[in-house]
Protein backbone atom coordinates (compact mmCIF):
# COMPACT_ATOMS: atom_id res chain seq x y z
CA UNK A 1 0.00 0.00 0.00
CA UNK A 2 2.83 2.13 0.82
CA UNK A 3 4.45 1.84 -2.69
CA UNK A 4 1.39 2.42 -4.06
CA UNK A 5 0.45 5.63 -2.61
CA UNK A 6 4.08 6.53 -3.16
CA UNK A 7 3.67 5.92 -6.91
CA UNK A 8 0.89 7.92 -6.95
CA UNK A 9 2.16 10.93 -4.63
CA UNK A 10 4.94 10.73 -7.06
CA UNK A 11 2.91 11.37 -10.20
CA UNK A 12 1.38 14.08 -8.56
CA UNK A 13 4.77 15.59 -7.29
CA UNK A 14 5.75 15.72 -11.00
CA UNK A 15 2.83 17.44 -12.63
CA UNK A 16 2.79 19.75 -9.53
CA UNK A 17 6.55 20.92 -10.45
CA UNK A 18 6.51 19.95 -14.22
CA UNK A 19 8.91 17.88 -14.06
CA UNK A 20 9.47 14.15 -15.67
CA UNK A 21 8.96 11.52 -13.29
CA UNK A 22 12.36 9.44 -13.25
CA UNK A 23 14.10 13.43 -13.44
CA UNK A 24 16.48 14.38 -11.20
CA UNK A 25 14.78 17.02 -8.69
CA UNK A 26 11.93 14.40 -8.20
CA UNK A 27 14.74 11.33 -7.42
CA UNK A 28 16.48 13.55 -5.09
CA UNK A 29 13.06 14.38 -3.51
CA UNK A 30 11.99 11.23 -2.61
CA UNK A 31 15.53 10.22 -1.57
CA UNK A 32 15.19 12.20 0.82
CA UNK A 33 11.61 12.01 1.89
CA UNK A 34 10.79 8.43 1.12
CA UNK A 35 7.84 7.93 2.80
CA UNK A 36 4.63 9.14 2.31
CA UNK A 37 4.33 10.73 5.77
CA UNK A 38 7.44 12.49 5.13
CA UNK A 39 6.50 13.96 2.25
CA UNK A 40 3.19 15.27 3.65
CA UNK A 41 5.28 16.79 6.11
CA UNK A 42 7.70 18.68 4.49
CA UNK A 43 8.06 22.41 4.74
CA UNK A 44 9.41 25.16 2.08
CA UNK A 45 12.43 25.41 3.76
CA UNK A 46 12.90 21.41 3.39
CA UNK A 47 11.85 21.90 -0.27
CA UNK A 48 14.51 24.61 -1.37
CA UNK A 49 17.14 22.98 0.02
CA UNK A 50 16.91 20.45 -2.85
CA UNK A 51 18.56 22.02 -6.08
CA UNK A 52 16.13 22.85 -8.82
CA UNK A 53 13.46 23.54 -6.52
CA UNK A 54 13.03 27.44 -6.08
CA UNK A 55 10.81 29.06 -3.39
CA UNK A 56 8.01 29.67 -5.89
CA UNK A 57 7.88 25.61 -6.80
CA UNK A 58 8.48 25.00 -3.40
CA UNK A 59 5.15 27.08 -2.74
CA UNK A 60 3.34 25.41 -5.56
CA UNK A 61 4.01 21.66 -3.81
CA UNK A 62 3.30 22.54 -0.66
CA UNK A 63 0.13 24.13 -1.51
CA UNK A 64 -0.82 20.25 -3.52
CA UNK A 65 0.13 18.20 -0.92
CA UNK A 66 -2.02 20.45 1.35
CA UNK A 67 -4.87 19.98 -0.92
CA UNK A 68 -4.06 16.30 -1.10
CA UNK A 69 -4.41 15.53 2.49
CA UNK A 70 -7.41 17.50 2.23
CA UNK A 71 -9.41 15.48 -0.27
CA UNK A 72 -8.21 12.16 1.75
CA UNK A 73 -10.23 13.58 4.32
CA UNK A 74 -14.15 12.39 4.34
CA UNK A 75 -16.91 14.42 5.76
CA UNK A 76 -18.07 13.72 9.64
CA UNK A 77 -21.27 15.79 10.13
CA UNK A 78 -24.39 13.56 11.61
CA UNK A 79 -21.87 10.64 11.02
CA UNK A 80 -23.38 7.71 12.87
CA UNK A 81 -20.37 5.94 14.91
CA UNK A 82 -21.98 2.17 15.99
CA UNK A 83 -18.51 0.83 16.37
CA UNK A 84 -14.90 1.08 17.03
CA UNK A 85 -14.55 0.12 13.19
CA UNK A 86 -16.92 3.30 12.20
CA UNK A 87 -14.58 5.28 14.25
CA UNK A 88 -11.38 4.15 12.57
CA UNK A 89 -13.28 4.53 9.16
CA UNK A 90 -13.85 8.09 10.16
CA UNK A 91 -9.93 8.91 11.52
CA UNK A 92 -7.58 6.74 9.68
CA UNK A 93 -7.42 9.53 6.66
CA UNK A 94 -6.58 11.91 9.27
CA UNK A 95 -4.13 9.94 10.99
CA UNK A 96 -2.37 8.76 8.01
CA UNK A 97 0.67 10.82 7.05
CA UNK A 98 0.91 12.29 10.91
CA UNK A 99 4.62 11.74 12.18
CA UNK A 100 3.13 12.97 16.00
CA UNK A 101 0.77 11.81 18.36
CA UNK A 102 -2.49 13.70 17.81
CA UNK A 103 -5.46 13.16 20.55
CA UNK A 104 -8.93 13.86 18.64
CA UNK A 105 -12.17 13.47 20.00
CA UNK A 106 -16.07 12.70 18.51
CA UNK A 107 -18.14 14.41 20.31
CA UNK A 108 -21.68 12.51 19.59
CA UNK A 109 -25.05 13.34 20.36
CA UNK A 110 -27.99 11.19 22.03
CA UNK A 111 -27.77 9.19 18.80
CA UNK A 112 -24.41 8.77 18.22
CA UNK A 113 -24.56 10.84 15.54
CA UNK A 114 -21.14 13.20 15.50
CA UNK A 115 -21.47 16.96 16.29
CA UNK A 116 -17.80 17.61 16.16
CA UNK A 117 -14.47 16.58 15.97
CA UNK A 118 -11.66 18.04 17.44
CA UNK A 119 -7.92 17.89 18.18
CA UNK A 120 -7.40 18.68 21.75
CA UNK A 121 -3.41 17.78 21.73
CA UNK A 122 -0.33 17.12 19.95
CA UNK A 123 2.55 15.72 20.92
CA UNK A 124 5.76 14.37 20.42
CA UNK A 125 6.55 10.90 18.50
CA UNK A 126 5.50 8.73 20.87
CA UNK A 127 3.77 10.80 23.11
CA UNK A 128 0.35 12.98 23.30
CA UNK A 129 -0.10 15.21 26.02
CA UNK A 130 -3.91 15.78 27.29
CA UNK A 131 -5.70 16.14 30.88
CA UNK A 132 -9.55 15.33 31.13
CA UNK A 133 -10.53 18.92 31.91
CA UNK A 134 -9.29 19.76 28.26
CA UNK A 135 -11.55 16.71 26.55
CA UNK A 136 -14.60 17.48 28.67
CA UNK A 137 -14.16 21.39 28.26
CA UNK A 138 -14.46 20.73 24.25
CA UNK A 139 -17.57 18.47 24.91
CA UNK A 140 -19.21 20.53 27.50
CA UNK A 141 -18.85 23.21 25.34
CA UNK A 142 -20.19 21.35 22.39
CA UNK A 143 -23.44 19.97 24.47
CA UNK A 144 -22.46 16.68 23.89
CA UNK A 145 -23.90 13.43 25.31
CA UNK A 146 -20.80 11.09 24.86
CA UNK A 147 -17.43 10.98 23.06
CA UNK A 148 -15.06 8.80 21.33
CA UNK A 149 -11.41 9.15 22.20
CA UNK A 150 -8.82 8.75 19.60
CA UNK A 151 -5.05 9.12 18.72
CA UNK A 152 -2.55 7.60 16.70
CA UNK A 153 0.60 5.78 16.83
CA UNK A 154 2.85 7.20 14.04
CA UNK A 155 5.11 3.96 14.77
CA UNK A 156 2.68 1.25 13.05
CA UNK A 157 1.74 -0.47 16.29
CA UNK A 158 -1.95 0.50 17.53
CA UNK A 159 -1.23 -1.52 20.43
CA UNK A 160 -1.55 0.71 24.11
CA UNK A 161 0.87 1.97 26.28
CA UNK A 162 0.20 1.96 30.19
CA UNK A 163 -0.01 5.61 30.13
CA UNK A 164 -2.91 4.81 27.91
CA UNK A 165 -4.51 2.39 29.36
CA UNK A 166 -4.23 4.98 32.44
CA UNK A 167 -5.61 7.88 30.89
CA UNK A 168 -8.34 6.15 29.27
CA UNK A 169 -9.51 5.44 33.06
CA UNK A 170 -9.22 8.99 34.19
CA UNK A 171 -11.53 9.70 31.10
CA UNK A 172 -13.93 7.26 31.91
CA UNK A 173 -14.31 8.33 35.92
CA UNK A 174 -14.32 12.27 34.96
CA UNK A 175 -17.01 11.46 32.20
CA UNK A 176 -19.16 8.97 35.18
CA UNK A 177 -18.58 12.34 37.30
CA UNK A 178 -19.66 15.24 35.14
CA UNK A 179 -22.21 13.02 32.98
CA UNK A 180 -21.02 12.74 29.49
CA UNK A 181 -19.83 8.88 28.83
CA UNK A 182 -16.51 8.27 27.25
CA UNK A 183 -17.53 5.36 25.19
CA UNK A 184 -13.91 4.04 23.50
CA UNK A 185 -10.69 4.54 22.99
CA UNK A 186 -9.65 4.10 20.01
CA UNK A 187 -5.90 3.97 18.65
CA UNK A 188 -5.08 3.98 15.18
CA UNK A 189 -1.53 3.12 13.37
CA UNK A 190 -0.24 1.25 10.36
CA UNK A 191 -3.88 1.44 8.92
CA UNK A 192 -4.94 -0.26 11.80
CA UNK A 193 -7.26 0.20 14.70
CA UNK A 194 -6.97 -0.81 18.55
CA UNK A 195 -10.39 -0.74 20.88
CA UNK A 196 -9.66 -0.07 24.58
CA UNK A 197 -13.49 -1.27 24.89
CA UNK A 198 -13.09 -3.91 22.68
CA UNK A 199 -10.01 -5.44 24.78
CA UNK A 200 -11.85 -5.12 28.20
CA UNK A 201 -9.72 -1.80 29.17
CA UNK A 202 -13.01 0.05 29.65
Amino acid sequence: MEKYRNEELKRLVSESLRERPNSYIIQQLFDQFPTTAELMDVSEQQLISIKGISMGKARQLTAMLKLAKTLTVPTYEQTTIRNPKDAFALLEPDFRFLTKEHFTCLFLNTKNKVIFKEVISIGSLNTAIVHPREVFRAAIKRCSASLICAHNHPSGDPAPSLEDINLTERLVNAGEIIGIEVLDHVIIGGNQYYSLKERGHM
